[in-house]
């Protein structure tokens, strides 16, 4: 059975299937992964000129293959949600309410102070971080809370919901997390003059093109055949694609970075290290708020991963923008997913062991 087919009802803690009962993709995940950064890296140094092949045509200033990839990666997912049960998320307020916390209070209040604590002599870095922290995930997220089990229409909800805040207040919290706060407190400041078109063109694209068509995708599907054969036959045979577009898109990440990242070695594990702590701490307090409120695991687990994950694509995109293609402010968006990838699949793994640990039948 693949992750594409699983049931959603609640296994009791004594019964939720090993690991080894997911398929050769899913198990085998972290391996695939490692896979497509080293061939991604070969590339990008073996490879003369690659890097500005592959970025020479743009989708929202993010290299046309990385934009195919995102969208490969989100469609399948999105057309497995089941639309007519929205309804049960929006009614929740506990999980909207923790989803706005976690997202848009705690998520860039955490990665501000990571920035500073660990890159207080590197103020690039520390900007590319801070703006890392304000891009709030619309995309790569439903693949970790897929492979988590989590509930996908209530990722789709939380998805939706950060679209829009995403548009309303992203320059807003960069003016103050930039400028404002840095003031308050005495610090160095910096500017971000960012349109708020550019980042509703981002989530126009990389959200509302693969919304629409896994939404009509299911709306025809049923109709013509009905929802056994659709989610039964159809969806079994499309659910690959989203895994593979993640490798491809790790695989083409790091080709167009490879010369940079395994030339300033220092500079990435300096940028790491802050990303490490943010993705860990925002996970592990989401999902202990999450428990804490009374939210059954799969909820539970898409409040961890929806605060924990980041729009790296508006991210690089603004920070390329307003600083430069070669900008420290660039290197440090890049090096966000190249963190983020690994730590967040191996938190599915904790968080599938967790499942186990913590919830009970019905919880």
């Amino acid at each position: 059975m693949t992750s594409t087919n699983r049931k959603r009802s609640m296994p009791s803690a004594t019964t939720v299937p090993p690991m080894g009962g997911l398929s050769t993709l899913d198990r085998f995940l972290p391996v695939w992964i490692i896979a497509a950064m080293a061939l991604g890296l070969l590339l990008g140094r073996l490879v003369p000129g690659l890097d500005d092949a592959l970025d020479a045509i743009q989708i929202g200033k993010v290299s046309l293959p990385i934009a195919l990839g995102l969208l490969l990666m989100m469609y399948p997912v999105l057309a497995k949600v089941r639309y007519d049960r929205l309804d049960t998320v929006t009614g929740d307020r506990r999980l909207l309410i923790a989803s706005l916390v976690i997202n848009w209070i705690a998520g860039p209040a955490v990665m501000f102070a990571l920035a500073w604590i660990f890159l207080p002599d590197l103020p690039e870095y520390r900007t590319g971080l801070i703006i890392v922290g304000l891009a709030r995930c619309i995309a790569m997220v439903l693949i970790w809370n897929d492979l988590a089990c989590g509930d996908r229409e209530a990722a789709a909800v939380l998805v939706a919901l950060n679209s829009i805040f995403q548009v309303i207040a992203f320059a807003g919290l960069g003016w103050f997390y930039l400028e404002v706060l840095p003031g308050w407190l005495g610090l160095p400041q910096t500017a971000l003059d960012v349109s708020t078109w550019d980042i509703a063109r981002s989530v126009l694209i990389f959200l509302g093109i693969p919304l629409v068509a896994g939404y009509l995708t299911r709306k025809i599907g049923e109709r013509a055949r009905g929802r056994d054969w659709y989610e039964s036959r159809f969806l079994p045979k499309i659910g690959p694609i989203a895994l593979y577009g993640l490798l491809f898109t790790i695989v083409i990440l790091f080709a167009l970075q490879g010369a940079t990242i395994t030339s300033q070695p220092g500079d990435v594990a300096r940028i790491a290290l802050p990303l490490l702590a943010y993705f860990a701490i925002v996970w592990a307090g989401g999902f202990a708020l999450g428990k804490s409120i009374g939210l059954p695991y799969e909820r539970t687990a898409t409040l961890a991963f929806t605060g924990a994950g980041n729009n790296f694509e508006l991210a690089i995109a603004v920070a390329i923008g307003v600083f430069g293609v070669t900008s420290g402010q660039a290197l440090a968006g890049v090096v966000g997913p190249l963190i983020e990838v690994p730590v967040l699949v191996g938190l599915v793994y904790v968080s599938l062991w967790a499942r186990r640990r913590f919830y009970q039948q019905g919880s």
